[in-house]
């Protein structure tokens, strides 16, 4: 067999692993060990590649960002923050029609600015938001459905992991990505919250019986001051420190940590038991990305050997389907692999081997990670595996508000998403107007 021959039945054994259910970075590190093993003809120097590949990949200075802001965001999780945002949040839309539903989406969209893990924001609003919402007359369908949607905020405005992650696979800057992060985070916030608007005032029988204004507490002016005071400066402190040039992205997340960490002890909200947790979820996060990563290093360097990537570049280029015919098949297979894939896996495994295609076409892979992340986010919604829905379900436990129920009303928020991904994929400048 040719080298590109053996890479291609690599990636093949690889997708074959991930549907049969293996864990995705051990499909990813036995199919490049493999591969690299039968392109060399050693098992030995096979090893030590992968090995020299791992190495380099967790040793990297900016890996550093990963367990950083992973450990920032369980400390607001844990610090009351959450329940705090969607107060402030709720005070003030409501007295908009589906008030609670906007508010709930305006809360996500703040946690999200402190936080960037999708899957804590579905875990903190599923308990603080959809018991609140239902209490109100939102039916239970619609109640989830906001919760699922709203949640997915956390990867798209900064500081995202998966904007993290896209950087250290493409070797752009994380600052950079953040920066291009905010108007399509903005905006998507915006088409949920204004769908919520519309449907409450010319469907309000899809939201159920809602009587928001009725009996909402209404907060006073120190209390929305106490509230959204801290919130405010974490935000300032961590990507005003970013964007105004005063901080690395690594360096604002020991910043914001610091500032989590003095905040929670300020509100006796973190008591050590709390911090204990917390560091041991972030280091099983960690391990888990950091295996991730490896995986994806190993994977890459693979494809390099095996000339896969070339070839498929050369193979795009000749086949004239042109830069739109390339996208689009691309985010078709985003989108396909999102109802069986986490969002890591998806780009640990298409990104390495969209680079040369997309340096052949001269694409900005700034505007290129923030389409990739769309894409991959709406996954979180689509069955099977939607995983914010799973996350949902486990958080509620609630027997009456089945798995389908959650699907259903997530549904309406990922079409809103693939409305979003049209309109950055037309007009790349939403993704790059700030940072170029």
């Amino acid at each position: 067999m040719t080298p590109f021959e053996i890479g291609l039945t690599s990636f093949g054994a690889m997708v074959v692993m991930v549907y049969l259910g293996f864990w995705v970075p051990f499909a990813l590190m036995l199919s490049s060990y493999v591969g690299v093993w039968m392109i060399k003809g050693s098992p030995v120097l096979a090893g030590k590649l992968l090995a020299l590949a791992a190495s380099e990949t967790i040793s990297s200075y900016f890996f550093g960002v990963v367990p950083l802001f992973v450990l920032m965001g369980y400390l607001v999780s844990v610090t009351g923050m959450g329940r705090d945002a969607f107060d402030v949040a709720n005070h003030l839309f409501r007295r908009f029609a589906g008030g609670l539903g906007i508010g709930t989406v305006g809360a996500n969209a703040i946690f999200a600015a402190i936080t960037g893990i999708s899957i804590a924001s579905a875990a903190v609003f599923t308990r603080i938001a959809v018991p609140e919402m239902i209490r109100h007359g939102y039916s239970p369908r619609f109640s989830v459905g906001v919760v699922a949607g709203s949640s997915v905020l956390g990867m798209l405005i900064p500081p995202s992991l998966l904007l993290i992650l896209y950087g250290l696979l493409t070797e752009q800057s994380v600052g950079d990505l953040f920066i291009a992060g905010v108007l399509p985070g903005l905006l998507l916030a915006v088409i949920f919250g204004g769908s919520i608007w519309l449907t409450a005032k010319f469907r309000p029988a899809a939201l159920g019986s809602a009587h928001d204004a009725d009996d909402m507490a209404v907060l006073s002016r120190a209390e929305v001051t106490r509230k959204g005071l801290p919130i405010a400066a974490l935000i300032g402190l961590v990507l005003g420190g970013i964007y105004g040039g005063f901080f690395t992205p690594i360096e604002a997340g020991a910043v914001g940590c610091l500032g989590a960490i003095v905040i929670g002890l300020a509100r006796r909200s973190l008591s050590a038991g709390d911090f204990w947790q917390v560091l041991t979820d972030t280091g099983l996060v960690t391990a888990a990305i950091s295996f991730l990563i490896i995986a994806a290093q190993m994977y890459s360097r693979m494809l390099a050997l095996s000339g896969v990537p070339l070839g498929f570049g050369q193979f795009v280029a000749h086949a004239d389907i042109g830069f739109w015919g390339v996208m689009l098949a691309y985010v078709a297979l985003v989108i396909v692999m999102g109802t069986i894939l986490d969002s890591s896996s998806i780009m640990l495994i298409l990104v390495p081997l969209m680079l040369p295609v997309l340096t052949q076409l001269g694409v900005d892979l700034i505007w290129f990670g923030i389409v990739t992340i769309v894409a991959v986010e709406i996954g979180l919604l689509t069955p099977p595996f939607g995983i914010s829905v799973f996350v949902i379900k486990s958080a509620l436990d609630d027997p009456d508000i089945p798995l389908g129920e959650i699907f259903r009303g997530a549904a309406p928020f990922a079409l809103m998403m693939l409305v979003l991904l049209a309109l950055v994929m037309i007009f790349p400048a939403l993704a790059t107007v700030l940072v170029h």
